[in-house]
């Protein structure tokens, strides 16, 4: 049921925002998994960078009566996004912008799994009856793990990716 005031619409528009998410999340781990194995990938990352910044976006729409959490982390990943792509295109991934792009690309990704988490917990009845509160242990212990987890791809797509844009800009290690 949306709430008061919103519009009829709303429920389409939640539906386009979360298949724009799932969308952002999938072509992420396609991305963060080239990072790793030190590929480009250059249309799955512009892919993921338009279906994330799209997502943040649209997550201000949605109807809220006060700043919520979920306005902080789309606030961080529109500044890590800027991050990326700034990198990412503008500045070619030379020198230091490599690592801010591997370092702004794994952190997007990271933050829609976390939200896509919270989200499952909420919505889905099995999950939200191990955690109705959101901070019980079964929740903890899921984005702890989903955090290691990123760290590691992190460090890794850090490490490993030095291959070179196309067009014959390449950046020493």
């Amino acid at each position: 049921m949306p709430a008061a005031g919103a519009p009829r619409s709303m429920p389409l528009f939640v539906q386009v925002h979360v298949a724009i998410s799932l969308l952002g999340i999938v072509s992420g781990i396609v991305v963060v998994l080239g990072l790793v194995a030190n590929r480009t990938l250059c249309r799955w990352t512009a892919f993921f960078l338009a279906t994330t910044v799209l997502t943040s976006a649209t997550g201000f729409l949605l109807p809220a009566r006060h700043f919520m959490p979920s306005h902080a982390v789309g606030i961080i990943s529109l500044v890590v996004l800027a991050a990326a792509i700034a990198a990412r295109y503008p500045c070619r991934l030379r020198g230091a912008w490599r690592r801010i792009y591997t370092i702004s690309a794994v952190t997007a990704l990271y933050l829609n799994v976390f939200v896509l988490i919270v989200q499952l917990f909420l919505k889905v009845p099995a999950l939200h009856a191990l955690a109705p509160k959101g901070a019980e242990p079964p929740f903890a212990i899921t984005q702890l793990a989903n955090l290691g987890l990123f760290i590691v791809l992190g460090v890794l797509a850090t490490l490993r990716f030095k291959a070179p844009l196309p067009g014959g800009f390449a950046t020493p290690p």
